[in-house]
């Protein structure tokens, strides 16, 4: 017999499937567990070469970046470091940029160090 695993708003153990979802018949919560995974999945970024970019990674600015609502470029072989990545559609690596400080990057933009 196939074990699922338990509610993840109550704890109870006495989940049932119907089809793709699980349901908990004692707080009446429906989940599906594909999206669930999905979910707990680590945020990914791939650097200008398709490398994959994790958080601690140094890197190099690929080409020259304008920074929005300021005169400054960060200009090519700038080195930063990843503090984190965030799940945006733009700007999705927050670095410590040498010389310039904290700020948002794209990470198709920069390169693996």
């Amino acid at each position: 017999m196939m074990s699922l695993p338990p509610c993840p708003q109550c704890n109870s153990e006495y989940v049932y499937q119907d089809q793709a979802q699980l349901i908990c018949p004692e707080c009446g919560h429906e989940w599906n567990p594909a999206e669930v995974a999905a979910e707990d999945a680590p945020i990914t970024a791939k650097d200008a070469n398709g490398t994959l970019l994790q958080e601690g990674d140094r890197i190099t600015v690929a080409k020259d970046l304008k920074v929005k609502g300021s005169s400054m470029v960060i200009k090519i072989g700038t080195k930063a470091l990843i503090r984190r990545i965030v799940d945006a559609k733009d700007h999705e690596l927050d670095c410590k940029v040498d010389g310039v400080g904290e700020m948002m990057v794209t990470a198709a933009f920069v390169k693996k160090a």
